[in-house]
């Protein structure tokens, strides 16, 4: 089984591996564990640890929390495979061999969220343009300028989008990163759901600066090109808060969009184990998402396509499919409807495993846009309504970043604006309802003493750009 070891070496080790001008290799850290064939083409991950405020309880996650990555707080992630046979008994004994073991935990296959059935497309992304008010949006200057748009995926043809819009898209090829073993250029992947997402960010977000990384295309034996591991996603994750960083505090401006996730219990440790992920809050990934959220990046999941009224044929888990991040407390969980506003039959339900309510709320698809698998497939699952999500929340953020406005303040403002689609406020259908664009729009502008005339840009790097 393919296992994250999550590790407390010297602070000396531990600061190298934090610092992103500085080199550690997994022999530097976790030379010689027994039992464990260690991946050395994985670069360690430092792992920041909770922090509560003063007099807060250090052993729970449902508080108000920092994230510390001072060399005397952190841990290093490394990954590595412990044979079938012997994963029980190598897992409990690992820690009193080597004292610096703190965890062994699952890495789990994890695969994008495409819909079942062939069902035609309902409307045209230029009805998504219409519902997200795109000409409102850009009136007022919010279109995604100055903002980096991190697309985990498959990987991104940026002149495929670019064909598709007519327009030139702009990519980030300095802060895109691959994989160990994924082979191609930012931007230069081929035509797969990666693309999809892309272009149905750029719908609110035209003038975004796209991240590609392509988490999804596993080199694992066996793997499709659809496959991932966890593993890739925490060292995505870890560079994406280098980014986020390395912007001015002030204009701070990084949003994460995710349409994948776990649809099975197959590669994890079943829940109430300690490595377990898809009930997990303490799992690595869970904390290095919940840090990079509170650095000032706004992290967006697929709630899944495990709806009871048209599953996809890989789900597996028995009830609550929103598992792991995807129903994160600190993320956007986000449900799919159709241009019509109605829940598209396979989007997944909740509640939630880290939270109950989860999806938080939905957003469109199922509808004519990228033509990524063809003139006549429609964008469609939570893959699509994700990216659709983050494209407006990115054109959010090129007047408010998070400087201005948390992400939890964000979520906060989405959640309680959404257009309720029930009789009762939240549903497990529909969240908190379908993303409302005038109603977001209006409670910002409450929100602020005074109108703001610049627009205020993050630096994200230098772009190329891809054209038609």
């Amino acid at each position: 089984m393919r296992v994250l070891i999550q590790l407390r070496p010297s602070p000396d080790l531990v600061a190298a591996v934090a610092d992103p001008g500085r080199t550690a290799t997994v022999a530097d850290v976790a030379d010689g564990l027994p039992g464990v064939e260690l991946d050395s083409a994985f670069v360690p991950v430092a792992v920041p640890r909770p922090v509560p405020a003063a007099g807060g309880d250090p052993l729970s996650l449902n508080q108000a929390l920092d994230f510390s990555l001072a060399a005397e707080d952190a841990s290093v992630l490394v990954r590595g495979t412990i044979s079938d046979d012997e994963l029980s008994t190598r897992v409990a004994l690992l820690p009193s061999l080597r004292p610096d073991v703190v965890g062994v935990f699952a890495d789990p296959v994890v695969r994008p969220s495409l819909t079942c059935g062939g069902d035609s497309p309902v409307g045209d992304w230029h009805d998504v343009e219409r519902l997200l008010d795109v000409a409102a949006l850009h009136a007022d200057g919010l279109d995604g300028a100055g903002v980096a748009l991190a697309v985990l995926d498959t990987g991104i043809n940026a002149a495929h989008v670019a064909r598709q819009f007519g327009r030139g898209v702009t990519l980030d090829a300095e802060r895109s990163w691959n994989p160990p073993g994924v082979v191609g250029r930012p931007g230069e992947f081929d035509v797969d759901h990666g693309t999809m997402c892309a272009f149905d960010t750029l719908i609110a977000a035209p003038q975004a600066s796209l991240i590609d990384i392509p988490v999804l295309r596993s080199n694992r034996p066996g793997g499709s090109v659809l496959d991932g591991l966890l593993s890739d996603a925490v060292a995505a994750f870890a560079r994406l808060r280098t980014v986020l960083e390395a912007q001015p505090a002030e204009s701070r401006a990084l949003v994460v969009s995710n349409s994948w996730g776990s649809f099975s219990p197959e590669w994890d440790f079943p829940p109430g184990h300690p490595g377990n992920y898809s009930d997990n809050a303490a799992h690595p990934f869970n904390l290095i998402v919940a840090g990079l959220e509170k650095a000032g990046a706004d992290v967006l999941f697929a709630a899944g396509n495990c709806g009871r009224d048209c599953p996809d044929g890989r789900c597996a888990y028995p009830d609550r499919p929103i598992v792991g991040a995807n129903s994160h407390p600190r993320v956007l969980s986000i449900g799919g409807v159709d241009v019509n506003g109605e829940r598209v039959g396979y989007s997944s339900q909740g509640p939630g495993r880290l939270t109950a309510r989860k999806p938080d709320i939905c957003a469109y698809t199922h509808f004519s846009g990228s033509k990524a698998f063809g003139d006549t497939a429609p964008d469609s699952g939570t893959s699509a309504a994700t990216p659709v999500a983050a494209g407006f929340v990115a054109a959010l953020r090129t007047r408010w970043p998070s400087s201005r406005l948390s992400p939890a303040q964000l979520r906060a403002l989405l959640r309680r604006t959404a257009q309720d689609r029930s009789d009762v406020g939240f549903d497990y259908d529909y969240g908190y309802g379908v993303l409302d664009p005038a109603g977001i729009l209006a409670a910002l502008q409450r929100r602020v003493s005074a109108p703001v005339s610049a627009t205020v840009t993050a630096t994200v790097g230098a772009p190329v750009t891809a054209t038609v």
